[in-house]
């Protein structure tokens, strides 16, 4: 796979660009549906094993410079040709100095979705991306969730007519991810999960998600602790600590919660409840019955899982007590997130 001639490629076309339509056509010859880039990215999963994480890594930090280089381009592009139609008008005068105010700002939500994926992708993580109405064997059946289990009940879970729901989770994307990557692999996958819940100060019926996994031979918790802790200390731009507390999911054993070290004090605060720990997310190893379900002998390969709110990542990291501002759509209570 070659991708520094791909990226060549890609650096004398980005130079010829001159109009926003050029920018439209680059697009979708190297990031669209059927761009090379995506392409490359889909096949990714063929691959040998110890060559899947680094092209991984090189294609993901390929696709967000070039998306950086687009951006600025066509940005550019639009303000000439803004210019231009207003030096053509009579009744305006560009003279004027600008008044200086800052116009828009990314949603708080995928503003920290950036920062986790960037440090996930900065370790060999692929990125990917599913489908939030799923089936109910990908949901549940799939994460050896038993058919009794409160998880599948309807106060929880959003059904549909035809039998799919809503997904509750974005571990929902698991067994889709075993299959099309194979018994070696490190993916992320976060994104929007629906639960059927009253809605109040810290709870809402849609929300985000990250999930993540990683397969080998050698894959232990040791490696899971090290992940999360270069993830978080990434996005608080500080050294965190993490530790593990006995938990239970269907889908792992051994089981754990995984704690953070408070962010905001050094001996106790309200938000940590003056225990110096906050609750991140689940996780654990594995189980046997979900490997085998996505086509991975459990016998010869082992894993860990894990899956903690975005959402709630992003309520600690700018302080909102409150988690209906972001379905909210008040430019100004989002804008004041900071």
């Amino acid at each position: 796979m070659e991708i520094s001639k791909l990226k060549k490629e890609i650096d004398a076309e980005i130079a010829g660009l001159k109009t926003e339509l050029d920018c439209n056509e680059f697009h979708q010859k190297y990031l669209g549906k059927g761009g090379a880039i995506t392409l490359l990215l889909r096949d990714v999963g063929k691959l040998e094993a110890d060559e899947r994480a680094r092209v991984a890594q090189e294609l993901n930090v390929l696709k967000r410079d070039v998306e950086g280089s687009l951006f600025v381009l066509q940005k550019e592009f639009k303000e000439r040709e803004i210019n231009e139609k207003l030096l053509q008008d009579k009744l305006v005068d560009i003279s004027i100095p600008d008044i200086g105010r800052e116009v828009g700002f990314l949603h708080p939500i995928t503003r920290v979705m950036r920062e986790v994926t960037e440090a996930f992708a900065t370790m060999g993580f692929i990125i990917e991306d599913g489908n939030e109405i799923v089936t109910e064997y990908e949901n549940f059946t799939s994460l050896n969730v038993a058919p009794n289990h409160p998880a599948r009940d309807m106060q929880d879970t959003f059904w549909l007519d035809n039998g799919g729901v809503l997904r509750t989770h974005t571990t929902a994307l698991q067994n889709y991810l075993y299959k099309k990557y194979g018994p070696e692999c490190r993916v992320i996958f976060p994104g929007r999960c629906y639960r059927n819940e009253n809605i109040d100060a810290s709870h809402d019926m849609a929300f985000f998600q990250v999930d993540g996994i990683m397969v080998g031979k050698d894959v232990s918790i040791a490696n899971l602790i090290y992940f999360m802790k270069r993830v978080l200390s990434a996005v608080f731009k500080k050294d965190i600590k993490v530790r593990l507390r006995p938990g239970f999911f269907p889908f792992t054993e051994p089981s754990f919660e995984l704690d953070a070290s408070c962010m905001f004090c050094e001996s106790g605060c309200n938000v940590c409840k003056k225990s110096g720990w906050i609750e991140f997310c689940g996780c654990g190893m594995i189980h046997p019955n979900v490997l085998e379900m996505g086509g991975i002998n459990p016998n010869e390969y082992q894993g860990f899982a894990f899956g903690f709110g975005l959402t709630r990542l992003v309520m600690l990291k700018f302080g909102v007590d409150d988690v209906r501002v972001f379905n909210s759509g008040n430019i100004e209570a989002l804008g004041a997130v900071k």
